[in-house]
């Protein structure tokens, strides 16, 4: 017999390497938390070069994903979206130290990232993360009167949680 401490059992989240049967399901969160979201081509895209492209599985659905560029010592995260049900429990940090963890032992020294001044819960989490900001893309990203600027952010890889 189910109890109420049952029904409110997390789910076994695990990362894992995005394949391409996950695109969809990829596409459907992306839609669900951004206006102005990445295509399909653009995924797959990533997948077909080689990034660095992960999903956080819950139970055998997509809770949220990274994708992140590495070369010449440095890495780009692109995206890192985790799901709305997910957030505020600490997956986007886990998500964000596995990727800069993955980039380190690959030899990386520096990580970069863009995002925008509207989004002030990603800001304190890369801020909180160690990243630091170092520049301003004016009319980086799409938006709904016009464009948005990109704040740039920086962190050296020289130590992450856990060394």
């Amino acid at each position: 017999m189910a109890t109420a401490t049952d029904d409110l059992a997390m789910p076994e989240l695990r990362f894992r390497p995005m394949a391409a049967d996950d695109v969809s399901a990829v596409i459907a969160l992306e839609h669900a938390v951004y206006p102005f979201p990445w295509s399909e081509q653009i995924f797959r895209d990533c997948l077909r070069v080689g990034y660095d492209c992960w999903v956080l599985d819950a139970d055998g659905s997509v809770a949220g994903y990274g994708i992140m560029s590495m070369g010449a010592g440095e890495c780009h995260i692109l995206n890192l979206c985790i799901g709305p049900a997910w957030r505020r429990r600490g997956i986007g940090r886990r998500m964000l130290f596995m990727l800069l963890t993955r980039a380190r032992r690959a030899g990386m020294q520096h990580a970069f990232l863009e995002v925008r001044p509207s989004n002030s819960g990603a800001m304190a989490l890369y801020e909180e993360a160690g990243f630091e900001r170092i520049g301003l893309r004016r009319g980086y990203y799409q938006a709904a009167a016009g464009r948005e600027d990109a704040i740039v952010y920086r962190r050296a890889l020289d130590f992450l949680p856990g060394d």
